[in-house]
């Protein structure tokens, strides 16, 4: 369910107030791996023939915003409150918690997450004539934000371990739920100001540039800036360059999400899991306080038009410092000693554990075709090319100097885990008739070699992911601008990715890697249907 509005009342001398309201109200569901029926973790009574996972989500999204807009001093004037929220509540049904043995339920309430903001907003833009060959837009501005962000615990019966069969796995199958130890409620403030300054110098050459200064109630303060140009040869053909710096704070979620799952040993209850890094559990490991991520962008690109034809070329290079990562499970050894006082036997946490360098092409080719008898047809051939390299990786911590945080399978994630190659060919049709508009939609996509990385340091339970071409399909009408129908396909040919080899997947639960950039759900089918009013 979903219902949106949105509403601008004109008010004197020029200015106006608006706003806007929505909420939607969605579930879904989502299979975890399945459990055969010899699998230890499953009770034959419930479910004689192994059982398949439901992981479900509640999502409600709610926002409402306020502002008015006019002119203050000759600057055109925006200011504005908006608030957002979202909360994820988590389930798991068709599972079960194999320590309950025969009693155990089969779906289960596994906790949830909720997020919000409060962002305030105030922004000027005027021109000024300082004799070049248009006006001199200038823009500045300033924003201040307060952000919320809580984990809530799910029911007991989906974390804990029941005592008919307490040497099995605990907690709900497929999504154990969160327990009150991984709570949250914590919020931040942060403030902004920026001003951005552009300029048609002369009649071929536009220059801007740009500088932000935020300030983190937890993170201190940063300054960016951005400078761009494009330079017109001709009206057909143009060069233009950008150079910036980035900065990102943590997100609250970095900083505080929490989850364990509990495992006995000898009796004695021991946790495993994910923790803060400013958590005693993280510190005793030699966790420090995360920093801001850090980067610098640069990018060239060119634009042709010829007629009806356009084509835009980019190449591009994004250094980034810091990155925020999630380290390894860090188990046995020193680290055993390390955690027997919190009764936990593996941790992980995030860390500022790598830095990356990302270059990238990208080219769009644009033909529009009016004809009198078919209509418009619009072709499109889009092509990427994007090499992530990890040059930097944190080795280890103060306690722990010689422990790996960031493990060969966890890096090749960031080089080989994505299509380095991209190409998507299509085609949109539209037809006016006296009832409406007609339309459709073709599109092939083809996702370059992935590489599903294994455990195994001499790479041979690594899973490459062969080259696919995908087609999607849609059909459309838009009946009178009030009734809109549509039906379509995605991966209309039923194309599934590299199988995983049998030596690699015993059990038969996984045959596909989760790597595949187009899913491994094979063709889907839909149809949608909407009226305006």
């Amino acid at each position: 369910m979903s219902f949106y509005a949105n509403a601008g009342v004109p008010l004197a001398n020029g200015w106006n107030i608006y706003g806007w309201a929505g909420y939607q109200d969605r579930d879904a569901e989502s299979a975890a791996l399945p459990r055969l029926a010899n699998n230890a973790n499953n009770i034959t009574d419930i479910y004689p023939n192994g059982f398949l996972p439901l992981i479900t989500t509640g999502v409600k999204d709610a926002t409402a915003a306020i502002g008015t807009r006019g002119t203050l001093a000759d600057w055109d004037t925006d200011i504005s409150l908006v608030y957002g929220r979202n909360n994820i509540d988590y389930g798991v049904i068709h599972t079960l918690n194999a320590t309950y043995g025969a009693t155990s339920p089969t779906r289960f309430d596994a906790g949830s997450l909720t997020y919000d903001e409060f962002v305030f907003n105030l922004g000027f833009v005027r021109g000024f004539d300082w004799g070049l060959a248009q006006p001199v837009n200038v823009a500045w501005g300033a924003e201040a934000r307060r952000e919320g962000y809580e984990i809530g615990a799910g029911e007991s019966s989906s974390y804990d371990r029941g005592s008919v069969l307490p040497a099995l796995t605990p907690g709900a199958q497929g999504f154990p739920g969160l327990q009150p130890s991984n709570e949250v409620d914590q919020h931040r403030t942060a403030y902004s100001g920026y001003i951005d300054v552009e300029s048609q110098i002369t009649d071929k050459f536009l220059a801007s540039v740009a500088g932000r200064g935020e300030h983190y109630s937890d993170f201190g303060s940063e300054v960016t800036g951005k400078l761009s140009a494009r330079y017109d040869f001709t009206r057909s053909s143009a060069l233009r360059s950008t150079v910036s710096t980035g900065f990102r704070a943590p997100s609250l979620q970095q900083e505080f999400f929490t989850s364990t799952a509990t495992v006995f040993t000898n009796a004695v209850p021991f946790d495993t899991g994910t923790f803060p890094a400013t958590s005693a559990i993280a510190r005793t490991l030699g966790a420090q306080d995360l920093d801001p991520e850090k980067s610098t962008n640069y990018s060239l690109g060119a634009v042709f038009r010829f007629g009806g034809f356009d084509a835009t070329l980019d190449a591009y290079r994004i250094n980034i410092r810091d990155r925020v990562v999630l380290s390894e499970n860090l188990s046995g050894g020193d680290v055993t000693a390390l955690l027997a006082p919190f009764n936990v036997t593996a941790a992980r946490f995030f860390i500022n554990g790598v830095e990356t360098r990302t270059d990238g092409i990208d080219a769009v080719l644009h033909y529009p075709l009016d004809t009198d008898q078919a209509g418009r047809f619009d072709f499109t051939l889009a092509g990427n090319y994007n090499d992530t390299d990890v040059t930097k990786v944190q080795t280890g911590t103060s306690v722990l100097p010689g422990v790996v945080l960031f493990a060969r399978q966890n890096q090749l994630r960031y080089e080989e885990g994505t299509p380095r190659t991209k190409v998507s060919l299509g085609t949109d049709w539209s037809y006016r008739t006296t009832i409406g508009t007609l339309g459709a939609t073709l599109r092939g996509t083809r996702y370059g070699e992935v590489l599903a990385p294994g455990t195994l340091a001499d790479g041979s339970a690594d899973v490459p992911i062969d080259p696919s071409w995908v087609v999607d399909l849609e059909l459309r009408a838009d009946l009178n601008g009030n009734v809109g129908v549509a039906i379509g396909a995605e991966n209309l040919l039923d194309e599934y990715p590299s199988e995983v080899p049998t030596a690699l997947n015993t059990t038969a639960a996984a045959p596909f890697s989760q790597f595949s950039p187009y899913g491994f759900n094979g063709r889907f089918v839909y149809a949608r249907a909407s009226y305006k009013w």
